[in-house]
């Protein structure tokens, strides 16, 4: 089969173990960035299996009629960026494991490598005395202080690990089941969600983004952050109500930032109001990207090309093209 992968920007995916597992297809890599509909259409024309890093394009109605000869979008995790109705109207299979075995370490590990940059102001102090400066600021310990943890689902849960380590009181709040588990765990929950934000030092986001979470945090939680609290997010930037999170940091509650994820990305503007605050962390959601990560989650995504290819696709997020495209479910 033909098979083209996009946004692999360190051309990293060929050097993987994992990418054995597609001997013997037409395997073409790009790797810079592209989100023109032209362009897309020109350069996949002749796919026939197109493999996705997560969200980094979008695959929407006008570029999937252009491409004749899709069969099959195979990736890891949601799938907000592809139209899945358009797909299963054109016979295309969408196969994305949602149900992961292990959580992402990568993203945990960033996840801690922020709170502590940005309570100790690491980016800060590095780059003043790279330029001259000794010492620019006091930065904050975190043993003894409140952990939020917004999400306790497999990230969330081995993140509040790493503040236990820490010697931080742990503080959970979300959906009723994941609450009870916390509990289980050892964990504080939260009375209410004010009572949360309220109460947090250190506030960690660990949701995926769907449509009941979309926008799940307001401006008014935001507001109830104390004037010393840091708010981070590793998880979707969606979570967070449009520009929640300027205003706020511009008001003063939260004091603190540290990101790795954009309402828009790739985020390549300097201008970013995010980009241009002291006291905000930025990364360029690089939570999955580490080697390790890729070799999980790449086995994944080739497991699922091979299984189409002997007819059986697994994981398919739209089951009724099973029977438009004449196979049978793996």
């Amino acid at each position: 089969m033909k098979i083209s992968i996009l946004d692999d920007y360190h051309d990293t995916l060929r050097t993987l173990e994992c990418f054995k597992k597609l001997a013997g297809h037409e395997v073409k890599i790009w790797n810079d960035h592209v989100q023109d509909t032209e362009t897309l259409a020109a350069r996949l024309h002749d796919t026939e299996v197109l493999v996705l890093f997560r969200e980094r394009t979008k695959i929407q109605t006008p570029l999937l009629e252009r491409l004749p000869k899709l069969r099959l979008i195979s990736q890891r995790s949601v799938y907000p960026h592809i139209d899945v109705a358009a797909c299963t109207r054109l016979g295309i299979v969408v196969s994305s494991n949602l149900s992961h075995g292990t959580p992402s370490y990568a993203t945990a590990e960033l996840t801690w490598a922020l709170v502590l940059s940005a309570m100790r102001q690491i980016p800060q102090q590095v780059a003043a005395l790279k330029a001259g400066k000794w010492q620019i600021g006091v930065g904050n310990t975190l043993q003894g202080k409140t952990l939020g943890i917004f999400g306790y689902g497999r990230i969330g849960s081995v993140v509040a690990g790493y503040g236990k380590a820490f010697g931080m009181d742990v503080l959970v709040w979300a959906r009723e089941s994941s609450l009870v588990r916390a509990r289980q765990d050892g964990y504080r929950t939260a009375g209410n969600k004010a009572e949360f934000f309220e109460k947090c030092d250190v506030l960690s986001l660990h949701m995926r983004l769907v449509d009941a979470t979309r926008g799940i945090v307001i401006a008014r939680d935001l507001s109830h952050m104390k004037p010393t609290a840091l708010l981070v997010n590793t998880s979707r930037a969606g979570l967070i109500e449009p520009n929640a999170l300027v205003n706020a940091l511009r008001a003063g509650r939260p004091a603190m930032a540290a990101v790795d994820v954009y309402e828009s990305e790739p985020v390549l503007d300097p201008k970013n109001p995010l980009l241009t605050m002291d006291n905000v962390v930025c990364t360029p959601h690089i939570g999955f990207v580490t080697r390790d990560e890729y070799e999980i989650q790449f086995a994944d995504i080739f497991d699922q090309i091979v299984a189409y290819s002997k007819g059986a696709p697994t994981n398919v997020v739209n089951p009724e093209v099973l029977q438009i495209a004449g196979l049978r479910k793996g």
